[in-house]
């Protein structure tokens, strides 16, 4: 693994990408090589046999029993030859087969072009622009020349999902490590980190004492690092940049202040920081291929893929006449078809537009479902209580999480099964949707309600 040029710019845009001549070969390429000049060109066959053997042998020892002629593909899969062989096992035995967005997405990232995927949710989009990264750093660190400074930054405008981003990406690279391990080969921690105004203090100091690989953060948190001296540090190193869910931000003032923040980012850095931008479905993409590159920068790479999800869809209305103010009788009818409906389905998320009403619909819901059974998610609720009904709606402990825009239906998709929205803007927040763009995916969409306003008083 060559170090990037401090000068030669054609040289890193050239390793950016990641010719055949410069990526780690496949296992069985990598040993075939070291064997094939001590064969003489006049070897019998039998020769070559007891080769042969004798090349599986040491690939099986170097790299595991499950490398074996009945599973070729973990040798010779394509889509993955660029990864070092350690990350494409761990990928092929975890996962298996790369999906579209992730053969499609590789070769723009792997070539250094700033690249925007739209893929339905639960496709592998996120990791389709994270395994490049790691694979990098993967090899640094092998090669000893992996150092303590941030090079790949993820930027989600939600901090739920940020959080499980993070949890997510512990997985692959504990898992990577301890294959590294029994192989014999010595490979240094790969760190993640999250930066959001939830981060404790200490865990803040932390990070600028000893800088991320990966670092997690929002919008938001993204100015403060840009600003402050300390922070502006650990950002120089910066190679590469994801914006995820970019179509929540790219039509309103938050985009405004991010899109300042990546040209900030870009006048801070060394070299300019490869850009990926991901979400279940943009919509019109080209305006969001600028959105992502900024003016004066060629379009985009776009990989696109989608897939018209099924929807069960249904309009709930109280049998109360409507009035422009609800009466308690309605508000019980409208509590108790929540509850029944609750009760039919294994969990279900309830999104309103305030946290005082989230509040008392939480309340109302649980004096239905019970206590244990409902909780509650907005902006005003301490950190540890949002991670805390994060974590038991996604082990099933609750049947009902009632939220503000502060949890998004991303970071639980196939967590639920039950959708109800308390106003007409029920297309905003499905997952894989936005407002005015057709859902999609690749699987059946669970119940969606949607009730009558709930902030009526």
């Amino acid at each position: 693994m060559k170090t990037h040029p401090s000068s030669d710019e054609e040289g890193w845009r050239a390793e950016r990408r990641g010719g055949a001549e410069m990526l780690a070969p496949s296992a069985k390429g990598f040993f075939s090589g070291l064997f094939r000049p001590a064969l003489p060109a006049s070897s019998k066959r039998g020769e070559k046999s007891g080769l042969k053997k004798a090349m599986r042998a040491l690939v099986d020892k170097a790299f595991g029993s499950s490398m074996n002629t009945t599973d070729s593909s973990l040798v010779t899969s394509s889509a993955l030859a660029w990864a070092h062989p350690i990350v494409r096992e761990w990928f092929l035995g975890r996962l298996g087969q790369p999906t579209e967005p992730q053969e499609q997405g590789w070769p723009h990232i792997l070539a250094g072009k700033t690249t925007l995927i739209s893929a339905p949710t639960g496709s592998g989009k996120t990791l389709a622009a994270f395994l490049v990264c790691i694979d990098r750093l993967v090899q640094r660190a092998l090669a000893g020349e992996l150092r303590d400074e941030t090079q790949v930054l993820y930027i989600s405008p939600l901090k739920a999902l940020g959080n499980d981003i993070q949890k997510n990406l512990e997985i692959p690279l504990g898992e990577i490590l301890k294959m590294a391990t029994a192989r014999g080969l010595t490979l240094p921690e790969i760190r993640t980190a999250v930066r959001t105004g939830d981060t404790l203090v200490h865990d803040r100091r932390a990070m600028l004492n000893r800088p991320p690989h990966i670092l997690v953060t929002t919008p938001e948190s993204l100015y403060i690092l840009l600003t402050a001296e300390k922070s502006r540090q650990i950002l120089k190193t910066v190679e590469t940049v994801i914006v995820d869910e970019i179509h929540a931000v790219a039509d309103d003032k938050r985009g405004a202040h991010l899109v300042l923040s990546l040209e900030r980012l870009e006048a801070l850095t060394h070299r300019p920081p490869l850009r990926i931008g991901l979400s279940a479905t943009q919509r019109p993409i080209e305006l969001v291929a600028h959105f992502l590159t900024g003016n004066g920068r060629p379009d985009p790479a776009v990989v696109q893929i989608g897939h018209q999800r099924e929807v069960d869809l249904a309009i709930e209305v109280p049998a109360s006449e409507l009035g422009p103010v609800a009466s308690h009788e309605m508000w019980d009818e409208i509590y108790d078809r929540i509850a029944g409906l609750a009760r039919q389905h294994r969990s279900t998320l309830v999104f309103v537009n305030t946290r005082r009403l989230a509040e008392r619909v939480a309340h109302h819901l649980a004096e239905r479902l019970g206590r244990d059974a409902v909780a509650t998610h907005h902006g005003s609720l301490s950190r540890k209580l949002r991670l805390d009904a994060e974590r038991r709606l996604k082990a099933g402990e609750i049947q009902v999480l009632v939220a503000t825009a502060s949890l998004n239906s991303e970071s639980t998709s196939g967590r639920w099964s039950l959708f109800a929205r308390s106003d007409q803007r029920v297309r905003s927040r499905l997952p894989g949707s936005e407002s005015g763009a057709p859902a999609t995916g690749t699987a059946p969409f669970p119940r969606a309600a949607s009730l009558p306003p709930l902030a009526t008083n």
